[in-house]
Order: structure tokens, then sequence, then C-alpha cells
């Protein structure tokens, strides 16, 4: 059934021929009437493009046989018909139905040119000319979806992107707060705990102990804070090395043996290296009070030339772990993730002689993402 478009062009197409037809012709002569078919034959060029140019190539058949060109003898209605029609085959969607319109067509209006007596090269460069455009407008029209589609793909992909990034974000985040939060909770939890065995006998160890509570207390506040501005996108410095001498004395003023060793030369390593060396240091200082509770601790930091190699040996703990399974289990694990995404690894295990070791090896420079060749 013809849409309300596809029947407003027939209408329009017949009342065209038969206009013309009647300007140079009796009622109901061929020119009148078969231009009148050939133009309403366009209405099926959308809904039956194929019916189309087979009607319009019968309608020019008969007119030649009849003696006479579709619409007046000058062949506009002719020429303009012949045009739209093999405009429309150039618009189907299978090629070879396009291609047999366009030579069923110009064999169709050749012959009437011949039968009639009429200049035969014309209607093969109006057929060939107008089936040409309508292949191009087919391309053209094909290329638009395909970049429509390609848009919409690129589109989810961005939106997949988007709420990957925020995903790792979050886990970034949650790392970073692990690393502070574990650490000054461990830390506090040692001092109130050695704090209620000292305050019934020993008053100034007690008022030391809940000195260094307070401190670190304060510290998890300080470092808590930085990682909120940095949040809200504001210049918070990450933890440098210079960071991990306060570090190392706020742990022995929590009750740990730790001895700091710096060695090596070498070029400064940058913002996330600095800041992952401190959190390494931070984390098997944790993990030191947490299962090792006065056990000595050593830390080494070597800077090489295109390497810094950070390590924490803890000995083994003295007695009960009382801190153990108080964590939950993610922060070397989050630790490792992080230095795999700079180019460095970190291990962790058991140390020769008891106890546990953590060594971090860094690069200085991390690594710049070298794209391919281009495909």
């Amino acid at each position: 059934m013809l849409r309300r478009p596809d029947l407003l062009i027939a209408l329009l197409g017949g009342a065209l021929g038969a206009a013309e037809g009647a300007l140079s012709a009796p009622a109901w002569d061929v020119g009148l009437v078969t231009g009148a078919v050939l133009g309403a034959s366009l209405g099926l060029a959308r809904s039956a493009p194929t019916a189309a140019w087979l009607c319009a190539a019968a309608v020019f058949l008969a007119a030649g046989v009849l003696g006479a060109l579709p619409g007046t003898d000058a062949g506009t209605v002719a020429y303009v018909f012949a045009a739209a029609h093999a405009l429309a085959a150039g618009l189907q969607r299978e090629a070879r139905a396009g291609v047999a319109g366009l030579v069923v067509l110009t064999g169709a209006t050749v012959a009437c040119a011949i039968l009639v007596g009429h200049p035969v090269p014309i209607f093969p460069f109006i057929t060939v000319a107008s089936w040409g455009a309508g292949r191009a407008l087919r391309e053209r029209h094909l290329v638009a979806g395909q970049l429509a589609q390609r848009a919409r793909e690129l589109e989810a992909e961005r939106e997949a992107f988007a709420a990957l990034s925020v995903r790792y974000e979050r886990a970034r985040v949650a790392a970073e707060l692990h690393d502070i939060v574990a650490h000054a909770l461990s830390v506090m939890v040692v001092q109130a705990a050695a704090g209620q065995r000292l305050a019934a006998h020993d008053p100034a160890a007690t008022r030391e102990t809940f000195a260094a509570l307070a401190g670190a207390a304060r510290q998890a506040a300080h470092e808590t804070g930085l990682l909120v501005a940095l949040l809200g996108q504001e210049t918070a410095p990450p933890a440098g090395l210079e960071a991990i001498e306060d570090l190392v004395a706020r742990a022995n003023g929590s009750g740990l043996d730790v001895r700091l060793s710096v060695s090596g030369r070498g070029d400064a390593p940058g913002d996330p290296v600095a800041g992952l060396a401190y959190r390494v240091v931070q984390e098997a200082l944790t993990n030191a009070l947490r299962y090792a509770a006065g056990a000595p601790v050593g830390v080494e930091v070597h800077h090489a030339p295109e390497e810094l190699r950070v390590e924490v040996r803890n000995g083994p703990a003295a007695g009960s772990a009382t801190l153990a399974g108080t964590g939950g289990g993610t922060g070397l694990r989050g630790l490792r993730e992080r230095a795999e995404a700079v180019g460095g690894t970190i291990a962790a295990g058991p140390a020769a002689g008891g106890g546990w070791r953590v060594v971090a090896r860094l690069p200085v420079a991390p690594p710049v993402p070298v794209p391919g060749p281009a495909a």
C-alpha cells in the first residue's frame, strides 16, 4: 500500500505528464496518456523500485510503437521522467537490480527514440548520468549510516571508559585510605593497650604513650585532609622520600624498634614513585605492628641510577600477635597493583631466620607508553 508521500508523488507526476501532453495534443492522445502513466509510476519508486522502472520501460516501448514520445513531441516530460526513473534505479539497495534498471531503461528509451525518429544520443546520456547520481546518493547514505553507527559505538565506549575510570579512581582512593587509616589505627591501638598497662604504676610513661597516640591521630587527620584536598582538585603534595624519616620516627615512638638506612646515589624519583615508596614502608610497618609487635624492624632505601629499592624486614614476633586479623588483607595487594602501574614490582614473604620481608623495586622514571605503528 502506497504511503501518503508516495501517493502525492504519483498524483503530481501524473498531473504533470498529462498537463504537458494536453498542451500540444487532443484529449486521450498517446502522448497525454503515456506522459500521465510515466509520471504516476514515480509513486512506486520508493516502495517498489523495480516495478517503477519496469513500468517506465513499458511506457516508453508502448509510446514508441504507437509513434509518439510521452508528453509533447519536444520530449520534455520524457527527458525529466527518464532521468527520475534512472535516479530511482540507482538508489536501489541491490546493485544488480539497479544495473538491470539502468540497462532496461536505456534500451527502452533508445528504442522509443528510434521508432519515433527522435535524436537517440540524448536518452543514454540522461539515464546513465541520472543512474550514476542515484548510486552516489546511495553510497553517501550508506556511509552516513555507518558513521552514525560508529558514533553510537564511540559514545558507548566513552561511557564504558568513564565508568571504568570511576571504578579505578574509587579503588585508588580506597587504597589511599587504607594506607593512611590502617597504619594510624594500628599505632593507636598499640599505644592505647600500652597506656592501659602503664597507667597504674608509671604516670610519666603513660603520658608519653598517650602523646604518641595523639600524634598518630593528628598525622592520620593530616594525611586524610591531603587526600580530601586531592579529591577536591586542590594542590596537595604527595608523601615523598623525605617523609620516610618522619614515618620511622613516629614508628619508634609507638613502640617499634625501627632502623632506617639510606644508600646509593641516583636521580630523585618522581612524585608517584616517591609516594609509593612511602606507602610501602607505611604498610610494612603497619603489618609489623599487627603481627610482630616488639620485634626489630629494618628499613633500607637504596638509590640506583634507574631504580629505587625499598626493603622492610622485621624479626619474628616476640609474643602473640594481638592485632592479627584486624586488617582487611588488601594493603599489599593494592600496593602491588600500583607498583605494576608504574613498571615496578613488590614481593613479600618470610625472611631468612624468621620474620617477614617486603621488597619493592620501583623505576626512578615510570615508563612512557609508546604508540604502535599505525594500522
